[in-house]
């Protein structure tokens, strides 16, 4: 899942950037409302961790440009948006959901809620709502960073376990390369890099069953499926 983190203090989005990338998630950042709009238009984010005070404007007006359309957005209204700030007042929590934030978090905080959080808000992509992802016999648990097919534990690297878990999101339907690259790796990822093919090619020996045909399928001329485990 690819997030973007809005915030003007450095040390602590510098921190937050490496809390999450440690987390599994692919993360861009931005220091300003106008940069965070510029890449907001031109990327699909999951998620944003939006600061409400920024040097040119604020994150209730960022916040409510994105949910009403004024603010052209790759992912659309739909989304997700974190607000982080120090302002704990009831009257800032309120505007702040009444603009359109999905959810609150006050500074300081513990980077394990945040984590929290963030699984909590990116959970809605799931029918089932649960901390894990199922598939068949395939489950994924993002709190944990535990994944196992059956009775078998998976070790998987990062950028493996990031492309299970998009993947898991969406089983049965085709995914391109193009869409893992912008979901699973940051703005630094090459884009004519090969590194969406070899990460499939070795998550899809790591899934594999001796005797089965391959859980994770190239569909040729389009990009990848995950088929529903037995």
């Amino acid at each position: 899942m690819r997030l973007l983190v809005v915030d003007d203090e450095e040390g602590l989005l510098s921190a937050v950037s490496a809390g999450l990338s440690r987390a599994g998630y692919a993360v861009d950042t931005a220091v300003t409302g106008d940069e965070a709009a510029e890449k907001l238009a031109g990327t699909e984010y999951d998620l944003m961790v939006l600061d409400i005070t920024l040097p040119d404007t604020d994150g209730f007006r960022l916040c409510r440009q994105v949910r009403t359309g004024e603010l052209p957005a790759a992912s659309g209204r739909d989304l997700r948006i974190l607000m982080l700030t120090a302002r704990n007042s009831l009257t800032d929590r309120v505007r702040g959901l009444d603009e359109g934030a999905d959810d609150y978090l006050v500074k300081p905080f513990a980077l394990a809620e945040l984590l929290a959080r963030i699984r909590a808000l990116l959970r809605r992509d799931s029918s089932a709502g649960t901390p894990a992802l199922e598939v068949g016999d395939l489950v994924l648990d993002s709190a944990r960073h535990l994944a196992r097919r059956g009775d078998r534990e998976l070790s998987l690297t990062l950028k493996e376990f990031g492309v299970l878990r998009y993947l898991m999101s969406r089983p049965g339907h085709v995914v391109s390369a193009e869409e893992l690259l912008e979901h699973v790796w940051d703005e630094n990822a090459d884009p004519f890099t090969q590194s969406v093919r070899v990460t499939v090619g070795t998550l899809r020996r790591k899934l594999t069953v001796d005797g089965e045909d391959p859980l994770l399928e190239t569909v040729i001329g389009r990009g990848y499926r995950l088929r529903e485990a037995p």
